[in-house]
């Protein structure tokens, strides 16, 4: 046996020994280029592009209208022009972008900083987290498969539903 492990570069373990698997998976995981593969689950929203927050929709704001913008909380005027968001969600247009352009850190916000991968730009709606698209290609593949995991799931909910009533 000892002609394998020399012939492999390994050398057996010592009598009573027993191997430290989780080591052996970490180092094998950092030896593939697969470590950083680890946090995909927990990877932070990129900011929303530009050319999204641009084609945000504006709307004019009509008499019959009395909401009132949930960031400032301020009731909308009339004339006044609103940003709206693809979930349909109205701001005032100073309230959205620069929520859109705002950086958080350690639960601090902060408007735009130099290039730091210590903050985390938001891209969704302050009331309901609808994300806008961004320019990361990375984030963008990452969140359609989770909204693939989503469907799968009601799809087994749905097919266990029918199976078992």
């Amino acid at each position: 046996m000892s002609d394998y492990f020399e012939e492999m570069g390994w050398t057996p373990l010592q009598d009573g020994a027993t191997p430290n698997s989780l080591l052996q998976m970490a180092r094998f995981l950092r030896d593939m280029g697969m470590w950083e593969m680890l946090g995909q689950h927990e990877k932070l929203p990129p900011p929303a592009s530009k050319a999204a927050v641009e084609a945000l929709e504006e709307i004019k704001i009509t008499d019959a209208e009395s909401k009132q913008c949930p960031v400032c909380l301020k009731t909308f005027e009339t004339c006044d022009i609103v940003k709206c968001l693809p979930c349909h969600h109205s701001f005032h247009k100073e309230c959205i972008i620069p929520w859109l352009e705002k950086v958080i850190i350690l639960g601090l916000s902060f408007h735009i900083l130099p290039h730091s991968n210590k903050y985390l730009q938001t891209n969704s709606c302050p009331l309901c987290r609808h994300e806008l698209p961004t320019d990361d290609e990375d984030y963008e593949l990452y969140r359609k498969e989770k909204a693939r995991a989503v469907e799968r799931e009601k799809d087994l909910e749905t097919l266990h539903n029918s199976m078992f009533g």
